[in-house]
């Protein structure tokens, strides 16, 4: 099935415009999906908009409303908002550039492909996308989509251009609140070169095609199962840790770096720089003999 446009209009640049359209690059139906069902008799259950004291009413006669409190609510009209004049909604116009790396994952949202609408947008297409290659560039500019303006980033992607969507700086949760209960202290060398050793033996070029969804898997499994009028198999899931499961961390990290085919003796490529010498200011401070602490044993939970 072809793929269809959900905008057209105008990539910009300074004084170049590109007629272009943009796609979707997920797919919305592949993952199962349900309705829900009247168990005694079998039938789907419908929706229904409907007013108190009313009843069901017609789609023609709802509008828009902003609620302003005590259940009243500023009625607008669809004119009203179609009369909101953007020129984002036919024009996308890139206005900053920014290292590709410089914005944080947290700001994305969604992706699209932006394509050339003919073959005479093509030799300009081309330009732009080879000139953000180059140069390394990401491409900000804001679009109306959906029914709102959008914050939106491009970049090349194979052969053509990839255009996913940014959220704007007040629709991002401040993690300050979650984090700031996390001790910053620096983790113990020894821990910490068994770790980096451990990461280093699992990487490997990302290929999303290597992963699965087991939960649909497992639906899709459920549901042939029951239309073939087979007992629906159970899928034995791994073992949960358990309190009797507490074991030292360091012993779980060493456990975990040798199943993965790597062994305590690669921590030592991995092992931090020396801390700097004390300067001779906060030697004068420190008590005379000071005995060393033995750092504190950490535990976690082993794995089942």
């Amino acid at each position: 099935m072809a793929s269809r446009a959900i905008w057209k209009g105008q990539l910009r640049l300074s004084l170049v415009s590109i007629p272009i359209e943009i796609h979707t690059a997920t797919k919305s139906g592949r993952r199962v999906s349900f309705r829900q069902i009247h168990g005694p008799t079998g039938k789907p259950v419908n929706y229904e908009k409907t007013v108190p004291g009313v009843g069901k009413v017609s789609s023609d006669d709802i509008l828009k409303g902003y609620a302003l409190g005590d259940n009243e609510y500023l009625l607008i009209q669809p004119d009203e908002i179609d009369a909101i004049k953007l020129e984002t909604k036919k024009t996308f116009e890139l206005v900053q550039f920014v290292g590709t790396n410089e914005i944080s994952p947290l700001y994305y949202d969604q992706p699209y492909y932006i394509v050339p609408s003919d073959d005479l947008a093509e030799d300009a297409y081309r330009v732009v996308r080879d000139a953000l290659r180059k140069s390394q560039k990401t491409g900000i500019g804001q679009l109306t989509l959906h029914g709102r303006e959008h914050l939106c980033a491009v970049r090349p992607c194979g052969d053509g251009l990839l255009m996913e969507t940014l959220f704007y700086a007040d629709e991002i949760k401040d993690a300050d609140p979650l984090f700031n209960t996390i001790e910053d202290d620096e983790a113990d060398p020894d821990l910490l070169a068994v770790a980096t050793a451990l990461i280093e033996k699992k990487t490997a070029p990302f290929d999303a095609a290597a992963f699965t969804d087991n939960y649909d898997k497992s639906l899709r499994q459920l549901i042939e199962d029951k239309r073939k009028g087979r007992a629906p198999r159970v899928t034995a899931g791994g073992e949960r840790p358990s309190a009797d499961n507490v074991v030292d961390l360091m012993q779980a990290l060493k456990d975990s770096l040798k199943a993965s085919g790597g062994s305590a003796a690669d921590k030592s490529a991995a092992q931090p720089a020396a801390k700097p010498r004390a300067s001779k200011a906060e030697a004068a401070d420190a008590p005379a003999e000071a005995p060393a602490k033995a750092p504190a044993k950490r535990t976690a939970r082993k794995a089942g």
